[in-house]
C-alpha cells in the first residue's frame, strides 16, 4: 500500500511539474493576469499581471492519478476518491467562474459573495448525500482528541456537515494571500492524511491515493508558486484545494481534525471576522494592521517586524506541519493495523 501511495505523489509530482513549464507560458500569451487589490500592500502591486488559474496544474495531476492509479479500485466499486475528486473540482469550477469574472473585467472582483455561497453550499449538500448514500460518512461525530462517537440526528448532522465544508473552502481560499502561502499550509495537511491512510490500513488505499496525489501536485506547483511566484493558484486552485481538504476529512470519517490539521486556515479566518467586527463596533478601529493575519504581519504587526513572504511561508508551513503531526499521534491508533 505504501508503494502505491508512493507512486500516486511520484506521478502527479511530475505531471504537475511538467505541464507548468507549457502551461505558465499559455497563460502569459492569453493575459489571464491577476489584478491586485488596491488596499493591500503597496509592495504587492508589482505582482499585477502574473499569471492566474495556475491549480490547474494539480487539479489536473490528482483527476490523472485518481483515474489511472484509482481505476482498479472502480473496478472493485470503490469510488470514494472520486466523489472527493468531483465534489474538489465542482468547488475548482466556482473558482474558475469567479476567476474568468475578474479577467474578464480586469479587476479583483469575480462572482457576488452570495452567489459563491449558494453553490458552495448546494455542491456541500449534494456531496454529503451521496456519500451518505454509498455509507462513506455516517450522523456520528468522531472527536479525535478523545476517541468519543457522538451520534446526532442526520439534520443537525448535515448542517454542520455542510457548514464545516463552506467554512473550510472559503478559509482557505482567504489564506491564499501571498506566494506559496496556502501551497505551503496544505502541503502538510495532505501529508497527514496519506500518513493515516497507512496507519489505517487497505481500507483507506482510495483515500490515501487521493491525499497523496494532491500532495505531489502541491509539490509541483509550489516549484513555479514559491516566491517570487511564477504563477497563482487563483480562486480556480484555491477553492478546489479548500474543497478537497473538507472532504477529504469528511472521507476519513474526522471532520473535527480539521480544528488541528487547519489552524493556519482558522487563524486567518478568525482575523478576518475579528477585524470586520472590531472595526464596525468600534468606528473605524483596528486591531490588526490589516486582515487577514498574514498581511498583519507583513505591514510589522504588533513588533514592527515586517514579515517576508518566504518567512511567512516557512512560519506558516512549520506550523501546520507542527499540528499535522500532533493531529497524527492522536488518531492513528482509531484503525490502526
Amino acid at each position: 500500500m505504501t508503494i502505491k501511495l508512493i507512486c500516486a505523489f511520484a506521478v502527479a509530482l511530475v505531471i504537475a511539474t511538467a505541464f507548468g513549464k507549457y502551461y505558465i507560458p499559455w497563460l502569459r500569451r492569453q493575459k489571464a493576469g491577476q489584478s491586485i487589490k488596491d488596499n493591500g500592500p503597496t509592495w504587492h502591486m508589482s505582482k499585477s499581471g502574473t499569471p492566474t488559474m495556475g491549480g490547474a496544474m494539480f487539479i489536473l495531476a490528482v483527476t490523472v492519478v485518481c483515474l489511472t492509479l484509482g481505476f482498479p479500485s472502480m473496478l472493485r466499486g470503490r469510488f470514494v476518491h472520486i466523489f472527493v475528486l468531483l465534489f474538489a473540482m465542482v468547488f475548482g469550477a466556482i473558482g474558475f467562474l469567479d476567476d474568468w469574472e475578474k479577467i474578464k473585467n480586469k479587476q479583483n472582483l469575480g462572482l457576488t459573495a452570495g452567489k459563491k455561497f449558494l453553490l458552495q453550499l448546494a455542491a456541500a449538500l449534494v456531496f454529503l448525500l451521496l456519500m451518505r448514500m454509498f455509507g462513506h460518512v455516517r450522523p456520528n461525530l468522531y472527536v479525535p482528541f478523545t476517541g468519543r462517537i457522538i451520534p446526532l440526528p442526520e439534520w443537525l448532522y448535515f448542517s454542520f456537515a455542510a457548514f464545516v465544508i463552506v467554512g473550510t473552502v472559503n478559509a482557505v481560499n482567504i489564506t491564499d494571500g501571498v506566494d506559496g502561502l496556502a501551497t505551503g499550509t496544505s502541503i502538510p495537511v495532505c501529508l497527514f492524511f496519506a500518513a493515516v491512510s497507512i496507519a489505517w490500513g487497505e481500507e483507506y488505499l482510495e483515500q490515501g491515493l487521493f491525499a497523496s496525489a494532491l500532495l505531489g501536485g502541491l509539490m509541483g506547483f509550489l516549484v513555479y508558486n514559491f516566491n517570487p511566484a511564477k504563477v497563482f493558484m487563483g480562486d480556480t486552485g484555491s477553492l478546489f484545494l479548500g474543497g478537497a481538504i473538507a472532504a477529504m476529512a469528511f472521507a476519513y470519517d474526522m471532520p473535527l481534525i480539521l480544528l488541528t490539521v487547519g489552524i493556519i486556515f482558522i487563524i486567518e479566518t478568525l482575523s478576518d471576522i475579528i477585524q470586520v467586527c472590531y472595526y464596525k463596533l468600534t468606528h473605524g478601529k483596528r486591531i490588526f494592521r490589516m486582515a487577514p493575519f498574514h498581511h498583519h504581519l507583513e505591514m510589522g504587526g504588533w513588533t514592527g517586524k515586517k514579515w517576508s513572504e518566504k518567512e511567512l511561508f516557512f512560519l506558516f508551513g512549520g506550523i501546520s506541519l507542527l499540528f499535522c503531526v500532533i493531529s497524527f499521534l492522536w488518531v492513528f491508533q482509531r484503525y490502526h493495523i
